[in-house]
């Protein structure tokens, strides 16, 4: 695979759009795996990941969309 923007060959994919990037290109930051609701302190906590691979170009939206039609 090659790098999105330079064509180096990638050493990384961007854990949200799959875009591979090389080492000069990649960027890094939380990525949520998993939310779950905790009975002991009655309030929802997730599991994060700190240093995800990101591209830096698209932009995951930082509110769940509605997807009713799947209720």
């Amino acid at each position: 695979m090659l790098c999105w923007f330079c064509a180096k060959a990638a050493r990384g994919t961007c854990r949200f759009c799959g875009r591979g990037v090389c080492e000069d290109h990649a960027r890094f930051g939380p990525y949520l795996l998993q939310v779950s609701r905790s009975a002991q302190r009655d309030r929802a906590e997730a599991l994060v990941v700190e240093d995800a691979v990101q591209c830096g170009t698209c932009r995951p939206r930082p509110q769940p969309v509605p997807m009713p039609e799947l209720d």
